[in-house]
């Protein structure tokens, strides 16, 4: 645990080898991960087609491929990076990362779409192990005060390089940017230089050196998750944070039937969406040190959880209603293809797109003090084994969301239907959980008093 700093600020820790080195291996990744399925779903789309995977099949089948190692190998993952050095494990990782980006750089160049898939289950593999050793590795070299600005950092990491890879991905699989020899060269530059920026992370001892693997991921799971739920504030933490990402696979797996069937748009305006709530979360999480007042050194605590709550109940709710009124405006039947400029000008859009930015904004004030929070509680023997939990949870409740949408657009659904589900169903949640656990409430109240009062120094 690195000795506190009472001057620690989250912009300041950019500028610390304890983060910043471990911040950059971790984003560099996350591009190049999302950037490879981007690039993949875009290929298997519109340029390479076989009869066993239509294109309307691409999708799904990607984002299962890219999620299902979350279930399968989270729990080994866990084990893993309680018993290893976590900077040794992260080399080892961004090592094979190289390895992983040559084999895809070959595949894309023969458009071998076996080897696609492939490439995109082991990029799968590579989230999964970041995904448990980031959140096991922050609380290990940064202390309670700076847990919230951190985790700040690294949730506008995240969805900052989704947008980046998303969008890139786009942008280099056009030939006037390279085409296929300018994808393969940022693929593989980026898992270069990941695995050059994880060679500064400091070492970081294992915390159970003797700890003996249990191969079973089902057992050692719902063994992680029974000791959790004896401890009501952190097992609280796993159901929200798993509640966070169930509410917005609502709506990110909807963008694009929104934009096509709803607001008889193309790609460009789901690329919107996509970007507005990048941008929005990312800002979210930034504000959440700022926004909690806290006095440097005082642990983290969840009084901005209610605050993001209620946003997203909001907002999600009025997007629904947006929704609801275009696809139910007679003039829209005679709009054949929207551009960004023609989308812009209506009154009605602007309102859908501040609903939405907003929104994502809730959600970074939401999740953020939930994940220090549950840093902050974990035992330090088992943490990694307690974020892989919450990993294997948070890619089964984003499989519900995925179920509920399909159940509901079976029963004829519309987009705005199902939004106003998501939104209804987050009101019902939040509210039995304030009922079960008076703790968000009473820190809620708190927060409110030290905004009331004088700024801390």
């Amino acid at each position: 645990m690195a000795v506190s700093d009472p001057r620690a600020h989250q912009i300041r820790l950019l500028r610390l080898r304890r983060f910043a080195p471990f911040f950059w291996t971790v984003f560099l990744g996350a591009v190049n991960d999302n950037l490879l399925k981007f690039t993949v779903v875009l290929i298997l789309t519109y340029q390479v087609n076989v009869p066993w995977l239509p294109p309307e099949l691409v999708g799904p089948v990607l984002g299962a491929l890219f999620i299902l190692p979350s279930v399968l190998l989270s729990a080994t993952t866990g084990q893993w990076a309680d018993r290893s050095d976590l900077a040794r494990l992260m080399r080892l990782a961004k090592s094979a990362e190289v390895l992983m980006m040559l084999l895809a750089g070959w595949a894309l160049l023969a458009k071998h779409v076996p080897l696609l898939l492939l490439s995109v289950l082991l990029s799968g593999v590579h989230v999964t192990l970041f995904s448990t050793v980031k959140y096991a590795y922050v609380p290990r070299h940064l202390h309670a005060g700076e847990l919230t600005g951190g985790n700040g950092l690294l949730e506008m990491g995240t969805f900052t390089a989704i947008l980046l890879g998303t969008v890139c991905g786009g942008v280099l699989v056009a030939p006037r940017w390279g085409g296929m020899w300018g994808l393969i060269a940022a693929i593989i530059v980026l898992a270069l230089a990941g695995r050059l920026a994880a060679q500064w992370v400091p070492l970081t001892p294992p915390v159970s050196p003797g700890l003996k693997m249990n191969w079973n991921p089902l057992a050692e799971t719902w063994r992680n998750l029974d000791r959790i739920h004896h401890e009501p504030v952190l097992f609280l933490c796993l159901l929200g944070i798993s509640w966070m990402w169930c509410f917005g696979a609502f709506f990110l797996g909807l963008f694009p039937v929104l934009s096509k069937t709803v607001l008889h748009a193309g790609e460009d305006i789901a690329a919107l969406l996509l970007v507005l709530t990048s941008l929005g979360v990312a800002t979210g999480a930034l504000l959440c040190e700022w926004l909690n007042r806290a006095k440097q050194g005082d642990a983290p605590d969840l009084g901005l959880v209610l605050v993001g709550a209620a946003g997203m109940g909001v907002f999600g709710l009025d997007i629904a209603w947006v929704v609801h009124g275009i696809s139910t405006d007679p003039g829209m039947a005679q709009v054949k293809a929207y551009s960004v400029g023609d989308f812009l000008a209506r009154p009605l859009h602007w309102r859908g797109l501040a609903d939405q930015m907003m929104m994502s904004v809730s959600i970074g004030l939401f999740s953020v003090p939930l994940y220090a929070q549950m840093q902050f509680r974990a035992e330090a023997d088992r943490r990694a084994r307690i974020v892989a939990a919450n990993n294997i949870l948070n890619a089964l409740l984003i499989l519900l969301s995925a179920l509920l949408t399909w159940l509901l657009s079976a029963l004829g659904w519309g987009v705005g239907g199902i939004f106003a589900v998501a939104a209804l169903l987050h009101g019902f949640v939040v509210t039995m959980t304030v009922w079960w656990q008076p703790l968000l409430w009473r820190q809620t109240v708190a927060w409110l008093r030290r905004w009331r009062g004088p700024s801390p120094e």
